[in-house]
């Protein structure tokens, strides 16, 4: 193949951070690679040689976009799909992994509290809520020691459902340990696990909570455990997707470029899965207080500016008794659900930002 797509490529999710954005349309650059002598045109439109590239500026609108690319003089032509969220860019959730033991609290004083936000980790959640209007999504993990989901009560379901316009639960995984439980798990273990922590919180909380996003366990998975979360809603799938670094991938099952390619994106579809994946921005957890906001700022300093902001932390550090507690886990919280508000970002859960309506 003479012609090839360097600017989008196969599955590039497009934003209003990416070009000119007006009346639901926008307006990008693309840039083809073919022979010098050719004669280039993306939809109709004819390109310019512009160094030792073509180049043209598309319309996209409309979620899903054919990009087409002709050589006239020979005929020859390649086509990829790329997509356009209108109402993705400027957003940010907070997204909490590892949840268990709050559950596990509320079941064990049920008689005493008359409220989930009796709880104080929910009820610092609440806090953040009501504070910054921050949409919250709590991603579950089906057992721990001496208690499991099918233990919990549902006595407080219509407390759920009248929640949901800014809590979310979600399938993690069956347990804490061991570490990368999925990372060659198949697509029936997946299911049987997405399956176990899906049905229970429909029970004990109804569908209202229960959403098209999810972050599986250490967010490494294989293409078949991701088709199986796919298979049960999840067409929206979060993880870190470092590269080039020593921290840990989190990238699922993606090749070292697609992780290159996402990690500067921060969003990016399969489209032979029909899965959409987005990177997360920080894990809170692993960042010292002070270094929240500077971490935070070095995206945009970077030429990286994410267009969906998705804070992520996990639930474990927020208690006294757990070996590697964080006693400023409130404090971390907070800083960084300031810094996407001072900086112009406003809550909306992904799966609204990953809407194609």
């Amino acid at each position: 193949m003479n012609i090839n797509f360097l600017n989008p490529i196969e599955g590039d999710v497009h934003h209003a951070y990416d070009g000119v954005f007006a009346e639901d349309k926008l307006k990008i650059i693309v840039r083809i690679a073919a022979p010098e002598g050719a004669q280039i045109a993306v939809n109709g439109v004819s390109a310019k040689r512009v160094g030792d590239h073509f180049e043209t500026e598309v319309l996209l609108e409309g979620y899903e976009n054919k990009l087409e690319a002709v050589n006239t003089k020979t005929g020859e032509k390649t086509a990829i799909r790329v997509f356009l969220l209108k109402n993705f860019a400027g957003h940010y959730r907070l997204s909490i992994d590892d949840n268990i033991w709050f559950l596990r609290d509320i079941q064990q004083n049920r008689d005493r509290y008359t409220s989930l936000f009796d709880n104080p980790y929910l009820g610092f959640l609440k806090q953040i809520n009501a504070e910054y209007g921050t949409k919250i999504h709590l991603n579950l993990f089906y057992q721990t020691d001496g208690f499991n989901l099918s233990d919990f009560t549902d006595q407080y379901k219509n407390e759920w459902k009248a929640n949901a316009d800014w809590l979310r639960l979600s399938f993690h995984a069956l347990q804490e340990f061991p570490d990368m439980p999925y990372v060659n798990a198949g697509y029936d273990e997946v299911k049987r696990d997405c399956d176990l922590i899906m049905n229970e919180i429909r029970r004990f909380a109804g569908e209202e909570v229960m959403h098209s996003v999810t972050t599986i366990h250490w967010g490494e998975a294989t293409s078949e455990g991701s088709r199986a979360m796919r298979d049960a809603g999840y067409v929206t799938q979060v993880g870190y997707f470092n590269v080039d670094d020593n921290l840990p991938s989190a990238s699922y099952y993606l090749t070292v470029p697609q992780r290159r390619h996402l990690k500067k994106r921060f969003v990016w579809q399969d489209t032979a899965q029909d899965i959409t994946f987005v990177r997360a921005s920080i894990v809170i957890d692993t960042k010292k207080l002070e270094d929240i906001k500077p971490h935070l700022d070095s995206h945009e300093k970077n030429g990286l500016k994410p267009p969906y902001l998705d804070l992520l932390v996990h639930e474990q550090y927020f208690y006294p008794s757990y070996f590697n507690y964080q006693p400023d886990f409130r404090d971390k919280i907070r800083a960084a659900v300031q810094w996407a508000g001072e900086n112009g970002y406003t809550p909306q859960f992904l799966s609204e930002s990953v809407s194609n309506a």
